[in-house]
């Protein structure tokens, strides 16, 4: 997603410099905060590969070490030392894991009051124009219920990315198959339930409310 939106980081002194007020001033803060909270989400989804790789190495490492004092055993006493070796570093990597964690938690709560704020923002126009909303567009297109659907196809992706990355962090620790290790850091890292729809639905969000230039 970095290719996408990386190039644009708006600020409340961006925000200063526009004349829309009402409900139109309102789509384009949530726009914008949508924006920075994706971006936001993109720091920590790489910051929880590296932590992940990591796990995933020391993980692999550990069990081939254990299948080794298996096979080689030859006294009762020799092998409980060894085999919790590198447990302390694991379980750091893991309470690093869910520091990320919990801190998506923040992004994806953020995200919810994000829609909690459209849906008002629909249910104001619809109260004041009716249920078919103004005859004007706020912007170029758009009407509200339009920007009301875009917010919830964004919300809804990371909810199910939250639900994928706290799936991984039970699992990672405990996986000693390699190839199922490498699927698990795959779907971290390629967010399969946040595909290119999602972006450009942020993109057209952008566009719509003039954060992207026509």
């Amino acid at each position: 997603m970095t290719g996408v939106i990386d190039q644009m980081e708006v600020t409340s002194a961006n925000r200063k410099c526009s004349a829309v007020t009402g409900s139109a001033r309102k789509i384009k803060d949530n726009a914008a905060d949508w924006h920075n909270l994706m971006m936001r989400w993109e720091k920590l989804n790489e910051e929880g590969f590296d932590v992940a790789g990591n796990i995933v190495n020391m993980r692999l490492t550990r069990s081939r070490s254990d299948q080794l004092l298996v096979d080689e055993f030859s006294s009762a006493s020799s092998a409980p030392s060894q085999q919790t070796g590198g447990a302390p570093e694991l379980q750091d990597e893991c309470c690093k894991l869910q520091d990320v964690i919990n801190k998506m938690v923040v992004v994806v709560m953020k995200m919810e009051r994000l829609m909690t704020s459209q849906q008002a923002v629909q249910d104001l126009e619809e109260f004041q124009f009716g249920p078919e909303g103004r005859k004007f567009p706020l912007f170029h297109s758009w009407n509200t219920k339009h920007f009301e659907e875009s917010s919830r196809v964004l919300l809804e992706s990371f909810c199910q990315e939250l639900k994928l990355k706290q799936l991984i962090l039970q699992e990672l620790a405990h996986t000693v198959t390699s190839d199922l290790c490498m699927v698990y850091l795959s779907c971290w890292l390629h967010q399969p339930f946040s595909p290119p729809q999602t972006r450009l639905t942020l993109e057209a969000l952008l566009l719509e409310t003039g954060h992207r230039p026509l």
